[in-house]
């Protein structure tokens, strides 16, 4: 099993705009960790000094229980949010060279760079240059670059920015197969229908800090939860001053009320039929994306 990345409290300053500020969280190995935030809120930071690029003002990064040196990020698959691979080099002799400053070996390297094109639908493109290509099969060739090392920790930045459906779905697949080999995986995202499908655990970053993180799950319950009415006469705000009923939301036949755990759901069922039939009485838990707007504004 690969040993975890730690982030241990990051903090980074430029003058007087604080980029980040006692950032932590772990991503555990085999764990898709899905960090999501407004632009600008700190998740390429977050990033940069991971991988060395940038350093911090204090704090540390660690693989298990050892700081990350120069060696060590050389075991890190990453994939910048501007993509680096040069437009006037050909697909396949990049990726070899890639491989090859990671350490593998001419043969190890030309076997890996065969069976990542021929993973993410480029085989036929690799003797293409880069710039040749579309912006989709670019982002699967920046992928590739991440993978041809056979790197023991993933760290994507935007890894699914202007892909096609298919395009996700495979690097979907590749992240969970990663994932199932013990690899740590860390990645930034806005499509958070994908992020609350694809993670383990999710981190919720605004203003260089983290705000919540947890499984999603566990963030969606922690979110209260929504109860859906449909029937009952919405004009007269039936659900008004019931207890547990922190707000309620009528929308012609549906009554949308978020509730706490005090609320009790006879009750409200009872009451909603004094108002008329019922058709429709069932809770769920807020979206990902009712999450993050919450803790953004917050």
């Amino acid at each position: 099993m690969n040993d975890p990345l730690i982030i241990d409290h990051l903090s980074k300053r430029y003058g007087n705009l604080t980029a980040l500020s006692d950032m932590t969280f772990t991503v555990n190995a085999g764990e898709i960790f899905g960090f999501v935030g407004s632009n600008g809120a700190g998740k390429s930071t977050t990033m940069r000094i991971v991988l060395g690029v940038l350093s911090a003002d204090s704090g540390r990064v660690l693989l298990g229980d050892r700081p990350i040196d120069l060696e060590m990020r050389r075991q890190i698959g990453y994939m910048p949010e501007e993509r680096g691979l040069y437009p006037k080099m050909k697909v396949g002799e990049q990726l070899r060279f890639l491989a090859e400053l990671h350490g593998l070996s001419s043969a190890d390297a030309r076997d890996n760079v065969v069976r990542w094109v021929t993973r993410l639908g480029l085989g036929e493109r690799i003797d293409d240059n880069v710039g040749d290509l579309s912006l989709g099969n670019q982002q699967r060739a920046q992928l590739a670059a991440a993978l041809v090392h056979e790197p023991t920790v993933l760290v994507l930045d935007e890894p699914f920015s202007g892909l096609d459906p298919v395009a996700v779905d495979v690097m979907s697949d590749v992240l969970k197969e990663k994932a199932a080999e013990g690899v740590p995986v860390l990645f930034s995202s806005h499509q958070l229908d994908l992020v609350q499908r694809l993670c383990d655990r999710v981190g919720i970053i605004t203003k260089g800090s983290m705000r919540a993180q947890g499984s999603v799950d566990e963030l969606r319950a922690g979110g209260g939860k929504t109860l859906h009415v449909t029937g009952p006469d919405t004009s007269t705000r039936w659900a008004d001053g019931l207890p547990g009923v922190i707000e309620a939301d009528y929308r012609g036949a549906d009554t949308h009320l978020r509730i706490d755990d005090t609320a009790d759901d006879q009750r409200l069922l009872a009451t909603a039929l004094t108002h008329g039939p019922v058709h429709r009485f069932a809770t769920s838990h807020p979206h990902l994306t009712d999450l993050f707007r919450e803790v953004v504004s917050a």
